[in-house]
């Protein structure tokens, strides 16, 4: 979001990473769509209901305070900095990817009926360090649901719920501490390029839910991981090394 960001509409660092926050209202609402049934279970599944209110407490509590030192440090460090934690992600799930593939004996949680509150405490923490910028949630979340021995639609499943509840906290977030950041956004971008990226985002976000739950059934997830986590890898040198010469981040470096 951050390259997209800068290269299509020349924002500067901090605006970009608003803009992608600013964008998860998108992708709630695919996440909403897809998962309307779940929703409505909320009503008579005590235990999705528990998981999904310790997951976000959880996740609230650490992702907070990264996100405001996240907003401090994209103005006050050298902009290269910002590539680590992509460079970090992406070698975590590169390992993830061969412990899947050449691990036999892995631990079989099975789904939420298996899950206990400790394992709900680690997703949440997961998912809180996914505020930071360049890191994936569902690429923290279902990786260590994976780890934990969490069956692999499953995971996928879980951890898409429990991004409905953080993704509008992200929002709000957003909306409270980066208004300016927002303002540029807007200003940049248009508000009907805006509703259009909404729009893009949610549609694509169906197609790309529906696409993972059934690749998750597969032997090959870590195939996806392996994928996802050299993209991470990639990505993150490639800003470390420009990220100085973009906006906002030349006087940083």
């Amino acid at each position: 979001m951050i390259f997209a960001s800068y290269f299509l509409f020349g924002l500067p660092i901090a605006a970009g990473y608003a803009f992608g926050l600013f964008l998860e209202i998108g992708s709630l609402g695919s996440a909403i769509t897809y998962f309307r049934r779940d929703i409505i279970a909320l009503f008579h599944d005590r235990k999705l209901l528990v998981y999904l209110l310790v997951v976000t407490a959880v996740t609230a509590i650490v992702g907070a305070p990264l996100f405001y030192i996240t907003d401090q440090y994209l103005a006050n460090v050298p902009g290269r900095w910002i590539g680590i934690p992509m460079i970090v992600l992406g070698l975590a799930l590169i390992g993830i990817g061969f412990y899947i593939r050449y691990t036999r004996a892995l631990p079989r949680i099975g789904g939420l009926e298996q899950m206990k509150l400790k394992h709900y405490i680690l997703v949440g923490i997961a998912q809180g360090i996914a505020a930071l910028p360049g890191v994936s949630r569902s690429g923290m979340t279902v990786s260590t649901m994976l780890l934990l021995g969490v069956k692999q639609d499953q995971a996928f499943r879980l951890s898409y719920l429990a991004y409905i509840p953080a993704s509008l906290g992200a929002f709000g977030v957003t909306v409270l501490l980066q208004r300016h950041q927002i303002a540029t956004d807007i200003n940049v971008v248009t508000p009907t390029g805006l509703i259009l990226a909404i729009i893009a985002a949610a549609l694509i976000g169906i197609v790309t839910i529906s696409y993972l739950l059934k690749f998750a059934k597969s032997k090959n997830i870590w195939k996806l991981d392996m994928a996802l986590g050299a993209i991470a890898l990639i990505l993150g040198i490639v800003f470390s090394i420009f990220a100085p010469y973009l906006p906002g981040g030349t006087n940083l470096s």
